[in-house]
């Protein structure tokens, strides 16, 4: 437990931190999920149009500090190399 005002304070700033990556991180999964599943049906446009949301989601979540950018990089390439990999099949 924080016993100085700048340590409350802190623990504070933690929490509020904490939930707004959390919102970031989950909103970035759940469009990563979009694309997933769309994959998994076969769908090549969806895939196609949840790459297209979920890329700008990703971006965001980097440029907000929840995910490295490398990270968000990574993501995105790999998402859509199995988009393309489908399309190409398809």
């Amino acid at each position: 437990m924080a016993n100085h005002k700048s340590a409350e304070k802190r623990n504070r700033q933690s929490l509020v931190r904490r939930a707004r990556n959390r919102i970031n991180k989950t909103r970035m999964k759940n469009s990563i999920r979009a694309v997933e599943e769309a994959i998994v049906a076969g769908s090549v446009e969806e895939a196609r149009a949840a790459l297209q949301v979920a890329i700008p989601v990703i971006a965001k979540t980097a440029t907000k500090g929840t995910i490295h950018k490398k990270n968000a990089s990574r993501k995105v390439s790999r998402l859509t190399l199995r988009v393309n990999a489908m399309q190409a099949v398809a």
